[in-house]
């Protein structure tokens, strides 16, 4: 999810009355929550496609899980101490306990993969112990509706604060209702992959049923055929009724990568990433790789590679 949604998810923790179990409680959850987003750091050495075979990976696993939180509960523990040594801790700070911080810092990080797991793009939750890719298709990596739920249930919560009342239970309640939503969407997937796309003509061999922005209850469906060819009912009007805003005309039979892998670190990545790789033809003629979960060719393509040496070969009509 996006990093917003991951600070309110621990700021709504924190109000639930977390918060008063140690000094500096809320930045623990709300920098926890945000935490195993350090691996965004490889874009300053890693080119291409290449950071899409590392996000999500090593720093959202099991040690990661364990050792940031230790880093960060060290961290705002030492500068509690370096503020009280100055003479500039704040009066109305209560004492700050280094087992809270730490089991604190762990829930706030341990909320962050759970939610990168909801979205089609996935999160290797294992890692270093295995590379597989998990994948919820829960909802949409921005999520307006769940922005707007805890937005409304912080604001709640902190009102009541300041006024006195009891400023736990709004946030409990809205803690209540984002998990219900969430059960909501992944409902709604469940039921498409049972008893929607996944068993309407043309019957595809695989099949991701996509969640969408605003309109939740909506899902988008890709679909391979026999063929090899990817459909959408989203950029595919005749895919399974659903209108379409463009089409992918020239898709390209997908060839044989295997050698190329181990030369190409940038096609390395993108397949190793990828879990809809489709091919299209270049205007040049030459093949560029696609995924169908992030296709849109009208806009700045980061989920692409070209590889100007492979011609297309176009794939026959079904």
């Amino acid at each position: 999810m996006d990093n917003l949604t991951h600070s309110l998810v621990g700021a709504v923790m924190a109000q639930t009355g977390l918060k008063r179990k140690t000094g500096l409680a809320m930045p623990a959850l709300v920098i926890g929550a945000n935490l195993p987003d350090v691996d965004a750091a490889c874009f300053f050495w890693l080119e291409g496609t290449e950071h899409l075979g590392f996000r999500r990976g090593i720093t959202h696993g099991p040690p990661a899980l364990v050792l940031l939180p230790l880093i960060l509960a060290g961290l705002l523990w030492a500068f509690d101490r370096w503020q009280a040594g100055r003479g500039k801790r704040p009066e109305g700070r209560v004492p700050v306990h280094f087992g809270w911080l730490y089991a604190l810092s762990f829930l706030g990080c341990l909320s962050h993969p759970a939610l990168d797991w909801l979205n089609v793009y996935g999160v290797r939750l294992l890692e270093p112990f295995s590379s597989q890719w998990f994948y919820g298709d829960t909802l949409f990596i921005i999520d307006l509706w769940l922005w707007a739920l805890l937005s409304v249930t912080i604001w709640w919560s902190i009102r009541r604060e300041r006024g006195g009342g009891n400023w736990t239970r709004p946030a409990r309640i809205g803690s209540v209702l984002a998990l219900l939503y969430i059960a909501l969407n992944g409902a709604i997937t469940w039921f498409d992959y049972n008893a929607g796309g996944k068993y309407r003509a043309p019957y595809p061999v695989q099949y991701i049923s996509s969640p969408v922005p605003f309109y939740f209850w909506e899902r988008e469906h890709i679909a391979r055929l026999e063929s090899g060819r990817w459909i959408s009912s989203s950029w595919d009007g005749v895919a399974f009724g659903h209108g379409y805003s463009h089409s992918v005309s020239q898709q390209c039979v997908f060839p044989d990568l295997t050698e190329e892998r181990k030369t190409n670190s940038q096609l390395d990545a993108f397949l190793f990433w990828s879990r809809a790789p489709f091919g299209e033809s270049n205007r040049d003629g030459s093949l560029i790789l696609r995924d169908a979960r992030f296709y849109d060719p009208r806009a700045r393509d980061r989920f692409a590679l070209t590889l100007p040496d492979m011609k297309c070969m176009e794939l026959v009509p079904d």
